[in-house]
């Protein structure tokens, strides 16, 4: 305790509200300062921290000449009221529908707690147009994910990701019904194809790692804070990649009928791509890429109309896989026939 300085007895109840004061009222605050302030050591301020975000505040913290401080994530009360233009209500409405898939998850729940919101403060005939503006959009969602049996747990992930906590992760690996155990520093949501997934550096896995929120088992949210790296980029751990996988990038060159090059020739598949039409009408794709799978899934999708010709283990894969496709279904055909010829006799 400083000299001169009379003496202060808080109860943690009445220090916490001298914190949120302070808080409230700079722009951040290193544990030595509140410590100072409410004349206890540091390891009460942390304790009391702690107890304030049980309590639901949000706290941030940076780095500042060396010291870690610590600040609110948000000030609502210090916020200005916000308006909108209809264009800008109509792309808020149209953001709303593309997020359709989070469906069974707290964000959806909480992106229509913003739109009740919205509409709250409106007059009656101005909220029915904006009913009438939420139908200029419709998402058309096909294989559609179900996270309500993850639910429980995107709580607890989404509070990691803002508050910079490790995390202990109980997970199944795909195909596999048994659960593996990781430690995270959850890093990034990653939206692809409908599904969510969870980006993050892996302690016992000596990396970055990436798991669907749907295979999650089990969150434990831990007391520890991370710092994710200044280096980091999310977009440059995908830079490589078709979709999702970045492994071994390689050359891919596939050429497009006429019949589909109007579909094909104005879309950005890869950064860097080379588009040309031949003689024939047809359209030639080049790029480079990461993620065999991926990539096969793709071309087939195209059927007859896509043809590899480059690299050679590409074209050879979609050789293979269209050679077993022809043999599933001679087989299954043989199948049949010799049901109905059995069927026949009976």
């Amino acid at each position: 305790m400083l000299k001169g300085k009379p003496a202060k007895k808080y109860s943690q109840a009445g220090r916490l509200h001298s914190i949120i004061r302070l808080l409230e009222s700079r722009r951040g605050l290193t544990l030595d300062e509140l410590a100072e302030e409410c004349d206890v050591d540091r390891r009460t301020i942390h304790r009391d921290l702690n107890a304030m975000e049980q309590a639901g505040y949000t706290l941030m913290t940076e780095w500042s000449d060396g010291k870690k401080v610590y600040s609110f994530l948000t000030k609502s009360r210090n916020l200005p009221p916000i308006t909108f233009t209809l264009p800008q209500l109509m792309s808020l409405y149209l953001l709303r529908s593309l997020g359709a898939h989070l469906t069974g998850t707290p964000f959806q729940a909480e992106i229509d707690e913003l739109f009740k919101s919205v509409h709250s403060v409106l007059p009656d005939r101005h909220a029915a147009h904006l009913e009438r503006i939420a139908r200029v959009s419709l998402p058309l969602l096909h294989g559609a994910r179900d996270y309500s049996p993850s639910a429980p747990f995107v709580g607890d992930l989404q509070k990691a990701l803002l508050q910079q906590y490790r995390i202990r992760l109980t997970y199944t690996k795909k195909g596999k019904g048994e659960a593996d155990s990781y430690e995270v520093d959850p890093y990034t949501l990653v939206f692809h194809k409908g599904g969510i997934y969870l980006l993050g550096n892996a302690h016992n896995r000596s990396g970055m790692r990436l798991f669907a929120l749907e295979r999650i088992r089990g969150i434990e949210v831990t007391r520890q804070r991370f710092e994710i790296p200044d280096s980091y980029q999310p977009e440059a751990h995908f830079s490589s990649a078709f979709g999702l996988v970045s492994d071994t990038p390689m050359k891919v060159q596939v050429r497009f009928s006429t019949e589909i090059a109007h579909s094909v020739r104005d879309r950005v598949w890869m950064p860097g791509q080379k588009v040309s039409t031949d003689s024939e009408g047809r359209v030639v794709v080049e790029f480079e890429a990461a993620g065999l799978m991926e990539l096969v899934s793709w071309i087939l999708s195209y059927g007859m109309h896509a043809e590899v010709l480059e690299p050679p283990s590409l074209r050879k894969e979609i050789k293979r896989q269209v050679r077993e496709i022809r043999e599933f279904y001679r087989g299954k055909d043989k199948e049949s026939e010799k049901g109905e010829k059995k069927g026949k006799r009976i």
